[in-house]
């Protein structure tokens, strides 16, 4: 398949390299998507508070 060493090499430098790019532009895409924050015990506190005022 391969004709020496040196074929073999680059192409697993290649492989390397495009699989550093592709976790470089998932790592790029996190980023820019906006971060969900979990709630926490004061937001459902709030959310229930809201809640409750509305059957008033």
């Amino acid at each position: 398949m391969f004709g020496n060493d040196a074929d073999f090499l680059l192409t697993i430098h290649r492989t390397h390299a495009s699989e550093l790019q592709a976790d470089a532009e998932a790592d790029r895409l996190a980023r820019a998507l906006p971060r969900r924050h979990p709630r926490g015990w004061l937001g459902r506190r709030r959310h229930a508070a809201h809640a409750t005022d509305t059957r008033r």
